[in-house]
Formats: structure tokens, sequence, C-alpha cells
């Protein structure tokens, strides 16, 4: 590689002489600029190494953090989803995998059977969808859920919660028409 500075004066002298850039026909037309720019940006980098801007910067010796052997051309896209808590986004498989962890829990939130019922069957549905795609990504293991098995259950885990009904409080009487004088 040719000193960058070396690069710059040669360009600078040629600007001056009024080169035209004849020699320069069979290049695309903005190919030169490109070039250029990545000589500039190689040539500014260069010259910070040598006043010393990369020494001491914060994780200088460290491995790059999530490296590791295997290869995942998505792992910016799982840092992202992770960093920033999203939601709602990434393959179905992994997705499917989560909603299948948190089921129990939403699940005892729904009061009616019947609601009970129709959510784990839109489950099903969607896993039995998810399965039968190829579009690629992590393979979906989530299996279906037995619909009369989980509504047992249910049952179970209803019939276990403590009644939180608060013991009433005595009605005040409301007097009507009577005021404090003042």
């Amino acid at each position: 590689m040719t000193d960058p500075r070396e690069a710059a004066a040669r360009y600078r002298a040629a600007q001056q002489q009024g080169a035209t850039g004849d020699d320069d026909e069979g290049i695309a037309p903005g190919a030169g600029a490109a070039v250029d720019r990545a000589a500039f940006v190689e040539a500014a980098i260069q010259i910070a190494i040598r006043r010393g801007d990369f020494d001491d910067l914060p994780g200088a010796g460290k491995p790059l953090e999530g490296l590791g052997t295997h290869n995942d051309p998505d792992w910016w896209i799982r840092r992202k989803i992770e960093s920033e808590n999203l939601t709602g986004l990434g393959p179905p498989a992994i997705l499917l995998r989560n909603e299948d962890r948190e089921l129990d829990d939403q699940l005892d939130l729904l009061g009616r059977e019947s609601d009970v019922r129709e959510v784990l069957e839109d489950f099903n549905r969607r896993v039995i969808e998810a399965r039968r795609q190829l579009q690629g990504g992590p393979p979906v293991v989530t299996a279906p859920r037995d619909i009369d098995a989980t509504v047992a259950a249910w049952r179970e885990r209803r019939a276990a919660r403590p009644t939180a009904s608060a013991p009433e409080q005595p009605r005040r009487r409301r007097r009507w028409g009577l005021r404090k004088a003042e």
C-alpha cells in the first residue's frame, strides 16, 4: 500500500496542473469517487492510529461480545430484539415457543371455559400452520396443546385459587336534605 500522504500530494499536484482525467475513460462514472472516498477513509484511520486515538479504548484487548463458534446470520436482529425487549417479532418457531411458555398464565386470566377453549384452538391452529410452512428459520418444536387436558388443568388452578372476596363494609346511610349550619 502506498503512503496516503503521498497519494494525496499526487492528487493535489494533478489538480493544480489542470489534469482532466482522460486516462480514466475505462472507469465507470462514480467509481473514481468511491475509490477516492475509500482512500480518504483509510488515510484518516491510519493518521488516527499514528496519533494514538485508538489506544486505551474501553474493551481494548477483550474479545467481542456474542462471538462464538456458531455462525448465525441473524445474530444482529436477535440481539436487537433482546436489548429492546420487543415482542411479536421473530420467526414463528420462537414466537410460538414463547407463547407456549406463557399460555397457562394467560389462560388463568380468562373467566369462562369457552374462552379458554377458543384461545387453545387458535394456538393449536397456528402451531399446525407454522409446521406446514417451509420458510426456513428454526424448526417448530412446539407441540399443539391437548385442549381437554389443558382445560382440566385450568379448572384445577381456578378451584385452588383462594376466594379473595373482601368482607363487605357496612353501608353508610345518606341523609338527604340535612346540612350543617354555617
